[in-house]
């Protein structure tokens, strides 16, 4: 199981550059619930896509009263390349934030659909089908903040470089990269 949080001061720096008031944040890979409280809080909506079903109950069964504005977060339970296939002529968002796997640096699950338990060049075909489906419902002149570092593979030993190929995987998907922090 991994241990990684995300820190919700980031969250707020993400909210305060990135996030159009009011919008809709689509994290297609949601895990915990820091990116869905803190959107509530500063009150948007957000809607996380999370792979297991147990964290996505964790999620829900955490969220209280105190800890939500005037939207309370939303997690689908499901592959995001089935789930965001389904909503292509339907929803349309305003962000894509998200924190993704680093490739098999954090191992989720054993689920097969888990892309955090491939070899890097099958995690990077699901990655980036992941991208540009989510990249599809991105509304005009909006943005999308990932959270990614390079990193050692824990099975190979080989420095992984997934801040370019993220870069590449949105650029493919028809974004631009417009600025790192």
């Amino acid at each position: 199981a991994a241990t990684s949080l995300f820190d919700p001061v980031l969250c707020e720096l993400i909210n305060d550059c990135w996030w159009p008031e009011r919008g809709v944040i689509l994290d297609p890979f949601a895990g915990g619930m820091v990116r869905g409280i803190v959107a509530s809080v500063r009150g948007y909506k957000y809607v996380g896509v999370e792979l297991r079903r147990e964290q996505v109950e964790s999620n829900q069964n955490q969220l209280n009263p105190v800890t939500t504005g005037p939207y309370r977060p939303k997690w689908v339970c499901g592959d995001s390349r089935e789930v965001l296939a389904k909503w292509q002529d339907t929803a349309r968002v305003d962000l894509i934030a998200s924190c993704p796997p680093y490739g098999n640096r954090e191992v989720y699950s054993e689920d097969p659909a888990d892309i955090s338990n491939r070899p890097y060049s099958e995690f990077l075909v699901a990655y980036f089908d992941i991208i540009a489906k989510a990249c599809h419902l991105l509304k005009e002149d909006r943005f999308a903040v990932f959270v990614v570092a390079d990193y050692r593979d824990p099975t190979t030993g080989m420095m992984r470089c997934l801040v370019g190929d993220t870069v590449r995987a949105f650029e493919e998907a028809g974004l631009h990269y417009y600025t790192d922090a």
